[in-house]
């Protein structure tokens, strides 16, 4: 990975406001939303509309398009035009098997990779499955409103209803690379949630959140990102690998390979974030 994926906003694809506003915003990635966030009779207006602002360009941020789902009436005049438009990523929503994928996977253009909606029993049942369908795939992106409602599960704080489905998916993305977005915090006014539920992310590995509001952003960035103790920590441990003859030793504790492994990821995850930032 090479780009931090912290914040991923979802914009609304009819409203050109919102659209033109995310130029302006701090987040790493964007989803374009064609599917949930646009009613059926704003279908069109919205494709042509989104196509054309993300070939503007949105600086460093990039750029998703979620598509609205195979079966549907839009489905093929989305995913054509938005091959077209040659966006980072085209994301497929309701992934229930690797062929989906598989399918569209010749047809991209340039550097457009594809990314998943990880969102129905049959999608997360079968995610190792699509993790490993086509060197195309770029990530997963959890669905989890859909996933409670599929389930007849219920919303809750731990999210209990929903862990098995998002270590699942954590395993498959790991296990071929890809990166792994969790799911969105519904109560967007709700600051404390939203960071509680960020930090849960982030200690099952998630790489960050997705998210319907602006105002998510700077918790988002903020959790997901190294803070300064965890870099000097990661130094020291790196520093005192190479230098060990015998055993490395750093605050009474042994220093083992796989903890220089995830020094050297925190250290190369607020390299990327420094230079999005910069």
């Amino acid at each position: 990975m090479s780009h931090p994926y912290r914040s991923v906003l979802y914009l609304p694809g009819a409203r050109e406001r919102v659209l033109e506003k995310a130029r302006t915003l701090p987040a790493d990635a964007l989803i374009f939303d064609l599917e949930d966030a646009v009613a059926p009779e704003d279908k069109l207006a919205a494709r042509g509309l989104v196509c054309e602002m993300v070939q503007r360009g949105y600086g460093a941020r990039k750029r998703l398009i979620r598509v609205n789902g195979l079966g549907t009436d839009w489905f093929e005049d989305d995913l054509a035009a938005a091959i077209a438009a040659e966006p980072d990523g085209i994301l497929l929503p309701k992934v229930n098997g690797p062929k989906e994928l598989q399918a569209i996977a010749p047809h991209l253009r340039g550097e457009t990779r594809l990314w998943a909606m990880m969102e129905t029993p049959l999608g997360i049942l079968n995610a190792r499955e699509i993790a490993a369908s086509t060197p195309k795939l770029a990530g997963f992106v959890m669905g989890t409103n859909d996933l409670v409602k599929e389930l007849f599960a219920r919303h809750t704080p731990n999210r209990a209803p929903v862990m098995t489905a998002l270590s699942l998916c954590l395993l498959a993305a790991r296990a071929h690379g890809l990166v792994c977005v969790d799911g969105v915090y519904n109560a967007f006014k709700d600051e404390d949630g939203l960071r509680a539920e960020c930090r849960q992310g982030l200690e099952l590995g998630f790489d960050g959140k997705t998210l319907i509001h602006p105002a998510q952003i700077e918790v988002a960035n903020e959790v997901f990102a190294p803070d300064e103790a965890e870099l000097a920590l990661a130094r020291r441990y790196i520093e005192a690998f190479d230098k060990a003859s015998g055993v490395a030793v750093v605050d009474g504790k042994i220093v083992e390979n796989l903890h220089v492994e995830n020094a050297v990821r925190l250290l190369k995850k607020a390299d990327m974030i420094a230079k999005m930032n910069s």
